[in-house]
């Protein structure tokens, strides 16, 4: 969304709400060709003005280039007010960006949410700040989280019915989730599905059980990508969303993930958790449109599994 980013005398500008055209596109072109189609009533060089100073956005993303690719189905936005909000952070990534969601990327090391001891410098305090830039009533929803030394793709809610929607029906709103991890070692079997029951100790160590009573049940999906070097690069799709599932499957399979020496790693070769959210299939909580995101493996990973 867009902000205001003029300030008098060190303080805010009073806020004016922008005036945003949102148009849909259907068919393949470029951006300004799309833009001369669509607003006719606007001349090319204003337009082309609007390009220059960030007040064109693709997909919830400022766009300059004025011969950027459109494909069927995204989104352009103009802001015939003032220039759209760029985001940066060098730890958290929009993917993805509308009314009611927002698709990130998180860095690994990095917080979903604040706790007792850490307030600012989550991805939630983030994007609180981004949204309420420009308009102080705006806000932001934690949907789901991930682990702070876990990297990959979070989704939050600008609306609490945005919100409301996704947390009463995650597992009939989320159709796939996949991770990327890199274990140490080379599992017997190439795939497998792990299934237990988590609980939780004193010290906040989640451990496995195969008593119904003592725990949540939890079931690990896991398919091998790549060995080498002594480690193994697994997909891994999760058919229940415990804490620490993941991590804690892994373990009791006997290849715990690399760099997680709370469960049972032996070393670190990458300086972090080799886990890694890759992949988001959602249905979208207000549109019910199937959205689908993923991301690269990253280099760190494939860097382990080298021969």
């Amino acid at each position: 969304m867009p902000r205001n980013t003029n300030q008098s005398s060190g303080r805010r500008a009073t806020f004016k709400p922008d005036r945003i055209v949102s148009l849909s596109v259907k068919e393949e072109t470029q951006l300004l060709e799309f833009l001369i189609s669509a607003l006719p009533d606007v001349k090319r060089t204003v337009l082309k003005q609007m390009l220059a100073h960030n007040q064109v956005a693709v997909n919830g993303v400022p766009v300059k280039q004025y011969n950027q690719q459109l494909t069927a189905a995204d989104e352009v936005k103009v802001n015939f007010t003032r220039e759209f909000k760029l985001f940066y952070n060098r730890r958290l990534k929009i993917v993805y960006e509308d009314d009611d969601i927002i698709v990130v990327n998180k860095g690994y090391g990095l917080l979903s949410m604040g706790n007792d001891k850490v307030k600012d410098g989550t991805a939630y305090s983030i994007l609180r700040e981004y949204v309420k830039w420009g308009n102080p009533a705006n806000k932001i929803f934690i949907v789901h989280r991930l682990d702070r030394d876990t990297s990959g793709l979070m989704m939050f809610a600008k609306t609490e019915d945005a919100k409301i929607a996704m947390q009463h029906n995650w597992n009939n709103m989320v159709l796939n989730r996949k991770y990327l991890a890199v274990v140490e070692g080379v599992p017997e079997e190439s795939e497998g599905t792990i299934r237990s029951y988590l609980a939780e100790n004193a010290q906040h160590e989640v451990y496995s059980t195969d008593k119904p009573e003592d725990g949540q049940l939890a079931v690990t999906r896991y398919t091998t990508l790549k060995r080498g070097s002594g480690y193994t690069l697994l997909e891994v799709e999760l058919d229940t969303g415990r804490k620490n599932q993941i991590r804690v499957h892994l373990k009791e399979l006997g290849y715990p993930i690399s760099g997680d020496r709370k469960y049972g790693a032996s070393a670190s070769p990458i300086h972090r958790l080799a886990l890694h959210a890759q992949t988001l299939r959602f249905v979208h909580p207000i549109t019910r449109k199937e959205m689908n995101f993923t991301t690269p493996i990253p280099a760190s990973f494939l860097s382990l599994v080298r021969h």
